[in-house]
This record gives structure tokens, sequence and C-alpha cells, in this order.
């Protein structure tokens, strides 16, 4: 019979650490596929490398539906999120943070001072009551209802009644405005987030952080927003996204619908081009390029064989108007006295070519 087996280590840096929460309460229900995918996201996130289902389903000799399969899985437990395109094709998993699912068990010094009178602390949450159907049927016909119908559209479908009591809670228990609670569904919706429980995951993660009005909230998003900071970075800003530059970037997503690929390339010409404003520079980049109905790289190497089509003849029509008016100026004319033969009736000039393609290009 075996007795205790100590456990040491040796592991260095180049190593992955997985949640105690994930191992505790989230593995044991896994099959292996999925417990291989997870593990396998954590490492790649680690290591800031990309990959898609095809890389994983080659790694562990799955099929691409089996892969699918397990993402959707750690999905529905909240521990990863998945971001689709507007074809619904897969371009980001977001490694969520672990929360416990077990309610967390009171310390000793808690329950001894549960009998003493004690002021409430500023962040304690309280937990969702189970609302009688009364109080949810009034709430319904109550001023919130200008909140029930946004949801509804936000959702496409009519809220149950256990969704209908998570929103009363975010309303009721959360102390959430009217508009704080209509950007969160927006929010969770944008983020092909359908789930309650995730609703309601993020509004108490906002009230943990003392979040109070939508512009707070943007913030705090932008900060953990992968392609935000991945942008941002290429474009050699170091700091964390404020409103107006992740609102600024995220247009170049939803509103000029490019792809991050396509946004990569105008960053790499930005960072080229201009040490200051690169933002705007880089938005001009990108508004040129859809009013031009660019959609690949292909698509940008036929404007860039246009530009340089375009600036030879600039460059042509410049060089002949520029013959043209000194033969026409007083400066050309035959000069008096002199010997008049047609090898020096024009003054012999030089021509900055540079100068004149940048006026032609100025006007």
């Amino acid at each position: 019979m075996m007795g205790r087996v100590t456990i040491s280590t040796k592991v260095g840096e180049d190593s992955t650490s997985v949640s105690n929460i994930f191992i505790d309460e989230y593995m044991q229900d896994a099959n292996d596929a999925q417990i291989k995918i997870y593990l396998y996201l954590l490492r790649m996130m680690k290591a800031n490398l990309p990959t898609s289902v095809s890389a994983l389903a080659d790694k562990f000799n799955h099929t691409e539906k089996d892969v699918v399969r397990a993402l959707k899985y750690w999905e529905k437990k909240a521990l990863i999120s998945l971001e689709y395109d507007n074809s619904d094709t897969l371009i980001g998993i977001h490694m969520e943070d672990i929360t416990s699912q077990k309610p967390a068990a009171p310390r000793k010094s808690e329950q001894s001072l549960r009998t003493v009178p004690a002021s409430k602390p500023e962040n304690t949450i309280k937990a969702k009551p189970n609302y009688t159907a009364a109080e949810i049927s009034a709430f319904k016909q109550s001023s919130a209802a200008n909140i029930v119908f946004p949801a509804e559209q936000y959702f496409k479908r009519p809220l149950t009644s256990t969704e209908l009591m998570t929103l009363f809670y975010i309303k009721d228990e959360l102390k959430f405005s009217d508009d704080l609670l209509d950007y969160l569904m927006q929010y969770c919706v944008d983020n092909h987030k359908a789930d309650f429980r995730y609703v309601e995951k993020v509004a108490l993660n906002w009230t943990q952080q003392g979040i109070k009005t939508p512009k707070q909230a943007r913030v705090e998003n932008f900060k953990h927003d992968h392609e935000i900071i991945e942008i941002m970075k290429a474009l050699g800003m170091e700091n964390s996204p404020t409103e107006k530059e992740g609102n600024f970037i995220k247009s170049w997503r939803r509103e000029l619908g490019f792809s991050m690929d396509i946004i990569m390339e105008a960053c790499d010409r930005t960072v080229m081009a201009t040490q200051k404003n690169r933002l705007r520079y880089c938005d001009s980049i990108l508004r040129n390029w859809h009013s031009n109905n660019v959609s690949s790289r292909e698509d940008i190497a036929r404007l860039d064989a246009d530009f340089t089509e375009d600036l030879r003849k600039k460059r042509s029509k410049a060089s002949v108007a520029s013959i043209n008016t000194k033969i026409r100026s007083d400066e050309s004319y035959i000069r008096p006295g002199g010997v008049q033969n047609r090898f020096n009736q024009f003054q012999q000039n030089t021509y900055n070519f540079a100068e004149l393609e940048k006026q032609l290009l100025d006007n």
C-alpha cells in the first residue's frame, strides 16, 4: 500500500499557470478534448501566439467540429468568449477571468462578528433574491418596463422569468441606471453573449470596480480589448486607451468593416510616414481605402499601382507645362543684340521637379 507522495517542482519561467479554481471546479466535468483545448489556449495566450480551429484540430488530431464543440463548451462555462465577424466566422477567442462557482465560506472572524452590529461595507453586493411572480410582474409594469423592451430587442426574443429576475436584480439591487443597463446589454450582445448568466457576471464585475456610468464601463472594457491594445501598440502607443481612442479604433471594425489584417497594414504605413497624430493619419488611410472598396491586400496593391501610374502622368504633365510656360515668358524671347538662331533663342534653365510634384499633389 502506497503512502503519501511528495510533489516538488523545478518548473522554470517557460511555463503556463493554471488557475486552482479551474482544477478544483471545472476540470472534473470536462472531457479530455475540452481540457486539452483549454490548456492549449492558455499556453498560446501566455506566449502571445495566434491559433485557429484548424490548427487546434491538427494539434490534437481532432475534427474541426470537435474543436468548435470544445470552444462552445468553455464559452457556456464563461471561461472564454468567442468573437465572430459579420459572416459568423470565428475571428477571436478571449480568455475570461475564472470565478468560483461555489459561494465563499465565511471566515471565522466574520462568523464571530455576525452578532455585532456593524456598518455595511461599501462594496458589499447582495445575493440575487428569489423574486416572486408578483414582484416580476410589478417590475414589468413599472417604469422599468422601458428596460425590458430594449432587452428583448437586443436579445431578439421575449425574456424568460429567470432572465427578468436577473434584469430586476441588476436594476433593483445593483442600482444600475437605465443608461448603464442598456450599455451592459449592448456590450454582451456585441460580444456574442446571449446568456444572462454572463450578463449578471459582467454586472457584478462592474459593481465591484465601482463602475456607475457607460463612459466608465467603456474605458474599462477598452483596457481589456486585445484588438485595441494590439492596434495601439502597432501605432507605437503604449498608454491605456481613452474612451475617444477606443471608439476611434472600434469604428474601423464596426463602421468600416475592416479585418485586423487590413488595419495592421494601415498601421505599418502610418508608422513609416509620421510621428504625430498617428490615429488620425491611420484613420485617413482606412477611410480612403473604404471609399475605394478595399477588402483585401490585393485591393491595396491595385490602389498603389494606380497611384504610382497617376503620379507618373502628373510628373510628365508638369514637365511639359513648365517648358511651355518658359516659352511664353519674357525671359525666353529672342534677346536684342544677340545672335538669333534656333540654338540660342531660349535661356537654358533647370527645373525642380520634386517641388513641382509637391505643388501638383497639394492642388
